[in-house]
């Protein structure tokens, strides 16, 4: 524990021999192909297979009539199709499966089928979708979740207001392997799915409704993950490649491109948020009042979590106690969207923080010095009543990255240092330097009363005259070295260091998601427990066999020691050719509901707090910009491997830079303008500055070794801090992200 352990799979990935999803193969197998709805809404009138079927190496064509379950799967609520019957509520919704000897085969076949559309009217403004002659997008009406927070005193006033309207484009969590998966007919009936994933036993659930199967005869492994973010949360291509197995009963494989993946999973939530603080004329805040609007898309997902989130946690890491919040989740016929890193509190993020900046100008405090003043402290309470009952290191942090060196000044006789590089826009012209600060908080885990756990199956065993651990659970690995982890938490607790960690899957217990910022305190707990019941399991039989007290016995590597120290039997004499095997289930302490009236009640297991400071370089006339540094500090509790939580913090302050100034999934009258890594503009090694990361390690009394959620944070602060300083330089509100040079200039 605490040391930079190397992942086992890091050479493999970086020699590019790590076998992905879209790397599995099967002697035997198909492809399998999507037909997508053109439209974002419209009614099926009529879908005519027969030309399909007449394409040589075609071997099977399914519509919603071959779904032989419930024709519904989704995170928390089963409204979503597995393919379109009657109605298409957004561009790119399944309408029907093809199976073929080749994938163009099987393309060419899907571009035969003839759907006849009747074209209905199509919701894509969210800030219509509550009116009263609104469309209704689903039969119960456009409103997903109404979150309402009532704290304190309502109708306060103050000597000082300021307020802002904001808005956040839709973000794409843009993991570089496209969905993947392959299902495997199986002697029993069922069917054996291996699939990029982030919740095997969630997917599993679904598959069965959908099959009308039990889950013994349907069993999820994890292939290689090319990155989520949250983008895998909800089903891809898991149900419709397991349908054409069954149906053609030979291994079928599914693969996106990059195009068909835009469409085929949910996106970050674009946002409209309208926000108004009141202070005393120091600056101490006296009230606030927000309402806070995502769009949901065409389907459910996580969108009443997120609203869950953006309300319980959407006024940002300060003492507030008079609020008034309204959180509002909505239908569109838009693009559906759901778990992206952040969860909620990166929309909200840019909103608190813009006004914090504007407050300090109004009161003529300095912008570091406002958030300091009113920071959560350990012993306060949120703005749903809930006690911050561990480290709240708000002054802190913000002290930690005010005090970090900042760059020299731009070199203007080289151009690369300039915005637009060698695109040679300019020579200094223009240029204007600024400075942005930004705060903020995310809770750790699933919150408002689920049941949140995680299983570990931990197996010690002498093989080969050496000692050898073996852990299962279903936990995703998808890249945050949550296999590492797990391997030093057992050569910790076990003291043996072949750590074997088995393939992620369904034979165990659930470990819920792999999302939340939540696998190294659920999992890692639930490793820990298992391995404590191992090692208690070897000292009895050493006990017995030594005729000895179990009191004072320990294990000290690969032997049993007494009291004293005094080696007193080796792990081989004890075990023999037997293994100790136990499972455990790991639960952090109970979250609650709000009250659906007040928003009020613990909410949240866990909070993870981080600052951002960014310096960019403007062309205030061409409206470029170059983040110059991002310099952070973040509180983990406790780093288990710090090497891999630096770069969990180089990799969320990327994607929250991004969010601020290029990533859009554009949207115009809900089809999707730029499905493609050429029009989707991502920040790239030449975008990302230089990194000052200061660790934090305050120890949460609550959770296993102490740790806490280090993952998300870094999205949510790292975004508002660009534009605030982009804010900085050009001297304009710049309102919307992420931010266009025409934002900029004004033209």
């Amino acid at each position: 524990m605490g040391e930079d352990a190397q992942r086992p799979d890091g050479t493999l990935k970086v020699t590019g021999e790590f076998a992905y999803a879209s790397d599995l193969w099967h002697d035997d197998m198909v492809w399998g192909v999507t037909l997508r709805s053109p439209h974002p809404h419209a009614r099926i009138r009529r879908i005519d297979v027969t030309e399909a079927l007449t394409v040589p190496g075609v071997t099977a064509v399914l519509t919603a009539d071959d779904v032989p379950g419930e024709n519904a799967f989704g995170l928390e609520h089963a409204d979503q199709p597995v393919l379109a019957a009657d109605v298409v509520r957004y561009e790119g919704e399944p309408v029907a499966l093809v199976a073929a000897d080749h994938p163009e085969t099987a393309r060419r076949a899907a571009a035969r089928i003839r759907v006849d559309y009747e074209v209905l009217p199509a919701l894509t403004d969210p800030r219509r979708a509550l009116d009263e002659d609104a469309p209704p997008v689903h039969p119960g009406g456009n409103l997903v979740r109404h979150l309402p927070l009532r704290r304190g005193e309502q109708g306060r006033t103050a000597p000082v207001v300021v307020s802002v309207d904001v808005e956040v484009g839709m973000q794409d969590q843009a993991f570089l392997g496209p969905e993947s998966g392959l299902a495997v007919p199986a002697e029993d009936g069922g069917v054996d799915l291996f699939v990029a994933t982030q919740w095997l036993h969630v997917d599993q659930r679904q598959i069965c409704l959908a099959l009308g199967m039990p889950p013994e005869k349907v069993r999820v492994t994890l292939a290689g993950v090319g990155g989520a973010f949250g983008g895998r949360e909800d089903l891809s291509v898991h149900v419709h490649a397991c349908l054409l197995a069954l149906r053609t009963g030979r291994p079928v494989k599914m693969s996106y491109g990059r195009e068909e993946s835009f469409y085929g999973h949910v996106h970050r939530h674009p946002a409209w948020l309208s926000y108004e603080f009141g202070a005393e004329p120091d600056g101490t805040l006296v009230y606030a009042r927000a309402t806070v609007l995502l769009d949901g898309g065409a389907y459910a997902s996580s969108t009443g979590a997120v609203v869950g989130n953006a309300g319980t946690l959407g006024l940002g890491p300060y003492r507030i106690p008079n609020v008034t919040v309204d959180a509002y989740g909505v239908f569109t016929n838009n693009p559906p969207c759901g778990a992206m890193r952040g969860f909620g509190c990166v929309q909200a993020a840019f909103a608190h923080e813009a006004l914090m900046d504007s407050l300090a100008d109004a009161v003529g405090v300095d912008r570091v010095e406002i958030r300091r003043r009113n920071g959560l402290r350990e012993g306060d309470r949120n703005i749903t009543g809930q006690v911050i009952d561990s480290a709240a290191p708000v002054a802190e942090l913000l002290d930690r990255v005010a005090a970090l060196p900042l760059p020299p000044p731009a070199d203007t006789s080289d151009i690369r240092a300039l915005p637009g590089a060698v695109g040679n826009t300019t020579h200094g012209e223009g240029v204007r330097r600024g400075i942005g600060y930004a705060v903020t908080y995310k809770n750790v885990g699933f919150s408002e009363g689920f049941d949140d756990y995680s299983t570990a199956r931990v197996r010690l065993q002498v093989t080969g005259g050496e000692a050898v651990a073996t852990v299962h659970t279903a936990a995703a690995e998808v890249g945050q070295g949550l296999v590492t982890v797990q391997q030093q938490i057992a050569r910790t607790e076990l003291g043996v260091q072949q750590v074997v960690v088995v393939p992620a899957d369904t034979s165990v217990g659930s470990a819920g998601s792999t999302s939340a910022s939540r696998q190294t305190y659920v999992t890692g707990g639930a490793v820990q427990a298992a391995c404590a019941a191992v090692r208690t399991a070897v000292l009895q039989r050493a006990a017995v066999a030594l005729d000895r007290p179990l009191t004072g016995l320990r294990l000290d590597g690969e032997e049993v020691v007494g009291p004293g120290g005094e080696v007193l039997t080796g792990l081989a004499d004890v075990l023999g050719d037997d293994a100790v095997e136990e499972t455990r289930e790991y639960r952090h302490r109970p979250t609650h509901a709000v009250d659906p009236e007040t928003g009020q009640g613990d909410a949240h297991v866990q909070f993870a707090f981080s600052a951002h400071r960014a310096v960019v370089d403007v062309d205030v006339e061409l409206g470029l910009v170059k983040v110059v540094a991002l310099d952070t500090a973040q509180d983990v509790g406790r780093a288990i491997n710090p090497d891999a939580v630096v770069g969990q913090i180089h990799g969320g302050s990327a994607q929250g830079m991004g969010l601020a100034l290029m990533e859009e999934v554009v949207v115009t009258d809900g089809h999707v303008r730029n499905p493609s890594f050429t029009d989707y503009l991502l920040p790239t090694i030449l975008d990302m500055p230089p990194m000052q990361v200061e660790v934090l390690e305050y120890a949460d009394p609550h959770a296993p070794y102490g740790v806490r959620g280090v993952g998300e944070p870094p999205t949510i602060s790292s975004g508002p801090a660009v534009a605030a300083a982009v804010r900085d330089a050009c001297g304009r509100p710049l309102r919307r992200v992420p931010i266009r040079p025409e934002h900029i200039t004004g033209v």
